[in-house]
């Protein structure tokens, strides 16, 4: 087998995409370097219709309809939109093709880059195994039907995905407790639903929301859940690439999200955080709930899936974070109509 040296091929040239590949790339980076068509692209993503109009658009910026529709154009003729006209109006949407592409910019890029001074980096204590050896034997005591060594994993592996998320580790052991003993839980209950044991009339229904960061959508469709079901429904909440905390602009909103007390919410910490989502999760849930995730969520068979196509709160500005709220109120109310018919 010849090496690159002997081809005159030089390593960085084996290595690097093509001239071709990264000509048609540039050309479609430089026409996503704008912050409106950005914005745009944004709105038509996060559309429940999947499409948008130029006359909603224009209420994104003070600029005419016309500069609106240029920049429009632009992100046709580059390959991102398609359109069609139906009546007096142009309906924009992604192509197909990039939808994908699309997703990963807006869902993973767009916050890594908001975020970028804030990079996670690995945080823990410099030895946590006495705590949570400490933390395994308590949770061994109140859950007598899951070994002493399950628990011990458990704790184990929950330490270090919250502790890979970065952030501050004052609640660390804290979160782990609470975090394993969900995951434990949520375990208990996918091996009873799918060996058909337990009292059906007993059984609450499960939610799980998932989002990417588990710092925004899912945690806000979560208190709203709580808010109106309270104890009628078990929710959970989880992330594909979990943040090292929630949103400031969310923690305000949920300061604000049900009784008065709600504000004491927030401050406990073991109840809104970032976290991973988990197989058992996914099993214990009846319904499962996707936002800008479906492609990391496991699909099992007999859940009931739904792909909410919701704006991400990290990037919104103020009105939009609370017109995110307001979308995640009613599809919450109407979840839980469906959920607990007896309640409306």
């Amino acid at each position: 087998m010849q090496d690159s040296s002997q081809t005159g091929v030089s390593s960085a040239e084996s290595h690097a995409i093509g001239q071709d590949a990264a000509a048609t790339i540039a050309a479609t980076l430089k026409a996503l370097a704008d912050p409106l068509r950005l914005r745009m692209l944004s709105a038509i993503a996060a559309s429940a219709s999947g499409e948008s109009t130029v006359g909603e658009l224009a209420t994104l910026t003070d600029v005419s309809q016309p500069t609106v529709s240029h920049h429009l154009r632009v992100l046709r003729e580059i390959g991102l939109l398609t359109s069609d006209r139906r009546g007096t109006w142009v309906w924009y949407r992604i192509d197909p093709a990039y939808r994908g592409a699309v997703n990963t910019l807006l869902e993973r890029f767009a916050p890594a880059a908001v975020d970028v001074h804030q990079a996670p980096r690995m945080t823990g204590l410099s030895n946590a195994e006495p705590a949570l050896r400490r933390l395994a034997s308590s949770l061994a005591g109140r859950f007598p039907g899951t070994p002493a060594s399950e628990c011990l994993r458990v704790v184990r592996e929950s330490y270090t995905a919250l502790a890979r998320r970065g952030g501050a580790e004052t609640y660390l052991v804290a979160l782990t407790e609470h975090f394993a003993r969900q995951r434990i839980v949520d375990a208990a209950k996918a091996e009873a639903l799918e060996s058909a044991e337990g009292d059906p009339t007993e059984h609450k229904p499960q939610v799980l929301f998932v989002c990417v960061a588990n710092a925004g959508r899912s945690q806000l469709a979560a208190a709203l859940m709580q808010h109106y079901a309270g104890d009628q429904v078990v929710v959970r909440s989880a992330g594909s690439a979990p943040a090292a905390e929630i949103h400031a602009s969310v923690r305000a909103i949920l300061e604000q999200v049900g009784d008065p007390g709600a504000a004491d919410l927030v401050d406990d910490v073991t109840r809104f955080y970032p976290k991973p989502i988990t197989d058992d999760a996914v099993r214990a849930a009846d319904v499962v709930v996707t936002m800008g995730c479906g492609d990391a969520c496991p699909v099992l068979p007999g859940k009931r899936y739904e792909d909410w196509a919701v704006g991400d709160p990290a990037l919104a500005s103020p009105a939009g974070v609370a017109a995110i709220r307001d979308e995640l109120d009613a599809r919450v109310r109407a979840l839980v109509a469906d959920l607990l018919p007896a309640k409306n």
